[in-house]
């Protein structure tokens, strides 16, 4: 099996990577943390370099790539610890696609790709934990279409974004929906999360609502895949930065008059964070890799990923932290923020118990010594 990217990757990746490094520095990001967590001008760079566009099918005005090239981009934000939330393009990309009639996918998938669109999955309700099943928002069908009643949580720049791809019961089961910000009806009340993005509490009061598909359970699924392929590789991006982070700090930091990194002890924990980074790495590419399979295929690939993800995360930030001392979790230290990032991301889709779980109940018919 190749594993080597091709030349256009390659190409892509060096592109991102000399934006973050030049135009996302720790400053910038610091900034946009202290306006709110969400830049609009961040979003039309990202634009420019082609990424909102990345997985837009061709007959739309996209680049027509697939996963991988999706992972090879967030693997580099990840890198910068980029707070505008890409991975919703790549999502709201993939559900448009497979999913939407013709005259949705004309009208929005163009302003996607462009970037004049910020579309963004607002599936989340607080009785749901993190099974996509559970859905208490309400559809009707009306003169004009269809209306949609519910309150979404944590929606990812959820009072910036233009559009939202909403899950709500149609009939006794979930459809997807999509809902502009500016119709009737819609609130959303912004706030930081703990890794200084944006989020918001949507609520929808009969709003105007465009139906996606009526096979929502199945479009919702596609998208939690997606979202936890491109959360598997914006933490390895994360996960590398808080490596070289960590060991540039071990050889600057002297005590007993030697640099800390000439203590074998410690060497041995950053090869153990080398060894966590690069199982992560692993899975993310065939997570990245597995999301064309069919969807109990694709579904227990997922969560395979998502547990050797949270599993490194976990132990990458806790080690970086206990490496650096006390400077690791003061606020004016970048390495602190990748802390943050980290823990964060291990909840994200689902954390490493829910999808341990999951991995479980997928296996009941192999297990055992008498399967």
């Amino acid at each position: 099996m190749d594993f080597d990217f091709s030349d256009d990757q390659q190409q892509l990746r060096d592109a991102v990577h000399r934006w973050v490094d030049k135009g996302y520095g720790f400053e910038r990001r610091r900034a946009i943390v202290a306006a709110g967590g969400f830049d609009r001008r961040v979003w039309n760079e990202l634009a420019e370099l082609g990424l909102t566009s990345l997985t837009v099918p061709e007959a739309h005005g996209g680049l027509g790539q697939g996963a991988v090239d999706a992972m090879v981009a967030l693997e580099e934000l990840g890198r910068g610890i980029v707070l505008e939330p890409l991975a919703q393009a790549f999502i709201a990309t993939r559900v448009l696609a497979d999913h939407a009639s013709q005259a949705v996918q004309t009208e929005w998938l163009p302003r996607i790709a462009s970037g004049e669109a910020l579309v963004v999955l607002a599936h989340q309700e607080r009785k749901a934990r993190y099974r996509l099943d559970v859905c208490e928002a309400k559809a009707a069908q009306t003169q004009a279409g269809h209306a949609v009643t519910a309150i979404k949580s944590i929606v990812p720049a959820g009072d910036q974004a233009d559009a939202f791809i909403v899950p709500a019961q149609l009939d006794g089961r979930i459809a997807l929906f999509l809902v502009e910000r500016g119709a009737a009806g819609v609130a959303a009340a912004g706030y930081a999360t703990q890794d200084s993005s944006r989020a918001a509490e949507v609520m929808f009061k009969d709003a105007p609502a465009t139906l996606v598909t009526t096979d929502g359970l199945a479009a919702l699924e596609l998208a939690a895949d997606v979202g936890i392929a491109s959360t598997c590789a914006y933490a390895v991006g994360a996960m590398e930065e808080t490596l070289r982070l960590t060991t540039e700090y071990m050889n600057q930091r002297k005590q007993f008059g030697v640099p800390i990194a000439s203590f074998q002890a410690l060497r041995h924990r950053a090869a153990d964070m080398k060894m966590q980074l690069e199982l992560a790495r692993s899975m993310s590419y065939y997570a990245g890799l597995k999301l064309g399979e069919a969807p109990d295929e694709r579904r227990r690939a997922l969560s395979r990923a998502k547990v050797q993800l949270g599993q490194s995360m976990r132990f990458m930030g806790q080690q970086s932290v206990q490496l650096h001392g006390g400077i690791g979790v003061t606020d004016e230290y970048v390495g602190s923020h990748y802390f943050k990032v980290l823990t964060q991301l291990e909840m994200c889709w689902g954390d490493t118990l829910h999808h341990l779980g999951e991995v479980s109940g997928r296996m009941q018919e192999t297990a055992g010594v008498f399967a």
